[in-house]
This record gives structure tokens, sequence and C-alpha cells, in this order.
């Protein structure tokens, strides 16, 4: 019951319309794991270590670790031995891995560039962000054909939005700046 709950608490991350992007300064250890990856983009700073320790108390990892960490990283065997053997992965290798997007030196170099890239997410056509994470996580699951299928059902149903018309016209006129567009 009580794993189900924090299951469900997980995954509203991964379900979360607006674009997740956690920051790993330090340990992330166990449900540290779960929590990042159900998060889109992954950022830490080269002091971060990542481990899966569950296995070393006699657990397996029960929050989403196992079911998503294979799609973050896309090779079954790094996720195995990391599971298996609960060895830690350092920063460096966790973005050769795949784990992280960008490591950074310092906690304050990374948090200037997690909210640099928030505000230039924030500055996109919500309709256009929040359809592109709606297609991303649906196509984790499904087939190509599948995916291209939800997205265009999606496309077809903002070609109304009047983020598709500020975009086209201010790609029209060179010299007017990128449009503004309002929240969702």
């Amino acid at each position: 019951h009580k794993i189900r709950r924090f299951q469900t608490l997980f995954s509203t991350l991964e379900k979360c319309p607006k674009p997740i992007i956690s920051a790993v300064h330090s340990a992330c250890i166990g449900a540290g794991v779960d929590l990042i990856t159900a998060a889109d983009i992954r950022l830490c700073t080269k002091d971060a270590w990542f481990q899966v320790k569950e296995v070393d108390m006699g657990l397996a990892a029960d929050v989403g670790t196992l079911q998503r960490l294979p799609k973050v990283i896309g090779s079954q065997s790094i996720v195995s031995e990391l599971c298996f053997t609960a060895r830690k992965v350092y920063a460096v290798e966790a973005k050769q891995i795949g784990l992280v997007s960008a490591v950074y030196d310092s906690k304050d170099d990374m948090m200037s560039s997690c909210l640099l890239m928030a505000k230039t997410i924030a500055s996109k056509s919500p309709v256009a962000v929040q359809g592109t994470k709606q297609s991303l996580v649906y196509s984790r699951e499904h087939t190509t054909e599948e995916g291209l299928d939800h997205v265009a059902r999606y496309n077809m149903a903002m070609l109304q939005s009047e983020d598709l018309a500020k975009s086209v016209m201010a790609q029209m006129d060179k010299t007017q700046a990128p449009p503004t567009f309002s929240r969702l």
C-alpha cells in the first residue's frame, strides 16, 4: 500500500505536463535515483554520485528505478550491473552513460544553468512544449508508428492555437522579435 503510494507520487513528475529538470549536488542514492529518473532533464555537479542502493538493504528498488533507468540509460547491461552491485556512479561516468546531460563545476554554476534552461523552455510555446513532453513520454512505451500517430493527432488538435499563428508571423517577419506566448 505505502509502496504504491510512493510509486504514484514519483510518477506524477513523469506525468506532469511541464518539463521537470533535476539538479543533483553530492549524493543521489536509492529513492533519489527513483526521483531523478522520473525527471525529463538531469544535471549534476562534478562531485555528484549516484547509487541504486536497495540491493545492499535486502530489497529490490521499488519506486521506479528498475522501470525507468533502462529507458534513461539505454543499456540493460549497465543498469543490471548498477542495480545488482550497488556500485557508485560518479558524475563523469553518469554523463558518459546518459544518466545526466551536463556536469557543472559548482552547485552555483549548475543552478544558474538550470534556471537559464527553465527560462528558455518557459519562453517557448507552452502548447508545443507540453505536446513535445507528452509525445516523448508516450513514445517511450509505444512503437514508432504509434508515437507518430500520437503526435499527429496532437498537432492537428493544436493547429487552431494562437501560438502557431504567432510563430509563423515571427518567422515571416525576420525583423520581429521572437513571439511572447501566453502561459498555460
